[in-house]
């Protein structure tokens, strides 16, 4: 069965590359239209659609005159003027299908604060049981390269996260994940489907592209990770041509990453997808083991305390081999944190003071990550 005829919910990311016809500076309208055709069909089938589309400031690069490598304070101001014509643009497209779309602006911080997160989902929602098609971006007038998501790879896979789509597809430039560049490597071998995304896997992503836009393949596996542990599927596949979803449809060639059968709770589904982690703990095999039969994390177990983070703040669980196992919120900030690792929990009480609780981590609030 096609992975993506049985979706009932699907969140599609399309880039500027796509969009926009970079050496023209034009719409590709036609192509355009062949989404939307694609979007209707999906709708027709009864799935609800959410698109995140780059291209607020490609659009707006010729009417403001900007050429060349853009300073960040002209990206946003190019994002202020091209957000208006995205808009637009998807709403002209999409009407001449019968559908209705609709805007939203998303910054890390809407995903990362459990309150926006929830109101941001909450609306989501709303829009779709009104059969709207949201039009997704990052906020990119105000976003900065401290704040931003850096790409709508990644952005993509936390509205799948927050919305609980079944399916993500990211239409790119390339057909899907191939063992090396295949740009560079005639031998690189395309991969249809990835079960487990192992260190190996994520390593043929390359390394981050540099500068304030990022993406390519490096951003697209941080996103397949992001979904899987939500447990959304995902696809990358080439969007060049039209009609691309479609394609997908008809067993076109793309990379499937499969998401667990079981991906948890919302709330954990939420921990596990956080973006920005505020430090990083180091535990003994001891506590691996506990952490892996269903055990909250104690003091005890603990053996190293990095970073500045808050109570209540991500921070990420490594081994002592130097694997990430996981990530949860944890109970003390990063100095009292520091000063009950390795302690026992009647002991937290002499070392800080006061009374505290006997966890660092409570397993409601922690995520096992390893695939």
């Amino acid at each position: 069965m096609n992975k993506l005829e049985e979706a009932r919910c699907v969140v599609i990311k399309i880039g500027s590359a796509l969009l926009v016809d970079s050496k023209k500076a034009t719409l590709r309208e036609a192509w355009l239209d062949s989404v939307c055709t694609d979007i209707a069909h999906l709708r027709a089938q009864g799935a609800e659609v959410v698109v995140v589309s780059s291209g607020a400031i490609a659009l707006a690069r010729v009417s403001l005159g900007l050429t060349g490598r853009l300073r960040l304070e002209e990206k946003q101001a190019a994002a202020s003027v091209g957000q208006i014509k995205l808009a637009q643009t998807w709403s002209t497209a999409l009407a001449r299908h019968g559908l209705t779309a609709a805007q939203m602006l998303l910054t890390p911080e809407d995903t990362e604060a459990r309150a926006r997160h929830l109101n941001a989902r909450a609306t989501l929602r709303t829009l779709l049981k009104l059969g709207c098609i949201p039009i997704i971006n990052e906020n990119d007038a105000i976003a900065t390269a401290e704040i931003r998501f850096g790409d709508n790879d990644r952005l993509a896979a936390r509205v799948a996260q927050m919305i609980g789509a079944d399916t993500l597809v990211l239409l790119s430039d390339i057909d899907g994940l191939y063992t090396a560049d295949p740009r560079i490597d005639p031998t690189a071998q395309h991969i249809p489907c990835v079960e487990h995304l192992t260190d190996e896997i994520m390593s043929m992503g390359g390394a981050p592209p540099p500068g304030y836009s990022s993406g390519g393949m490096h951003t697209k596996l941080l996103a397949a990770r992001i979904a899987t542990r939500a447990g959304t599927q995902m696809a990358i596949a080439s969007g060049i041509s039209e009609h691309p979803i479609q394609q997908l449809l008809e067993n076109g060639r793309c990379t499937w990453f499969l998401a667990p059968s079981d991906a948890g709770s919302a709330r954990k589904r939420w921990i596990a997808s956080t973006l920005h982690a505020r430090g990083r703990i180091v535990i003994d095999d001891g506590a691996k083991n506990a952490l892996d039969q269903g055990s909250s994390l104690l003091p005890a177990g603990v053996r190293q305390v990095d970073g500045d983070f808050s109570q209540g703040d991500l921070v990420l669980i490594f081994d002592q081999a130097g694997t990430e196992i996981g990530c949860g919120l944890i109970e003390y900030d990063a100095e009292e944190a520091g000063l009950i690792a390795g302690r026992r929990s009647e002991e937290i009480e002499e070392r800080l003071g006061h009374t505290g609780r006997d966890v660092l981590i409570h397993r409601d609030d922690l995520v096992l990550t390893r695939s």
